[in-house]
């Protein structure tokens, strides 16, 4: 497959991984300019991997990571991605979007790695061997890093009377 191919194939999808991990739209569309220009260099190589996907993905999530460590930016993501599109059901627009901006923020708030390891098991669907080889670590240590995120974010939501349904006793 060539490059082109790739990026108009596969190209929104880099697009949409970036726009979870960053909260910015702009931001997360210059991460993946970033990563696609290192691949255009190399991408005789990476085409020969077995999977190419992991491969840019992997090269997204380290982008991503040493972007946050730069902290050279000084912009803060206020816009939240409308991935969902409007609801039929007669559910309140209002409070859903309002929970999921709280969602969002207590998610942003998470070490990168742990919010990496939940934006790939649950937003990117993939299992913790996949993530394991993007992150360049042990399946363990996916494991862990999900489990330490989980449990501060049913801690945080404990404080969170927004996200709190009346009725919901799971913790």
């Amino acid at each position: 497959m060539s490059f082109d191919d790739y990026v108009r194939l596969r190209g929104e999808r880099l697009v949409r991984l970036a726009r979870v991990l960053v909260r910015d739209r702009y931001l997360a569309e210059d991460l993946v300019q970033e990563v696609l220009g290192k691949a255009y260099a190399r991408w005789d190589r990476i085409s020969r991997v077995d999977d190419p996907d992991m491969y840019l993905r992997r090269m997204l999530v380290n982008s991503h990571i040493s972007w946050r460590r730069k902290r050279s930016s000084s912009e803060v993501a206020t816009d939240i991605p409308s991935f969902y599109p409007d609801r039929t059901d007669g559910a309140d627009i209002g409070t859903e979007t309002a929970e999921r901006d709280a969602a969002w923020r207590l998610i942003a708030d998470l070490p990168p790695k742990q919010r990496t390891t939940l934006v790939l098991r649950y937003y990117e669907d993939l299992d913790d061997a996949t993530i394991a080889r993007i992150m360049r670590c042990s399946p363990v240590t996916v494991r862990t890093q999900a489990m330490r995120a989980l449990a501060t974010l049913r801690a945080r939501l404990a404080g969170t009377p927004a996200l709190n349904r009346k009725g919901d006793t799971r913790r």
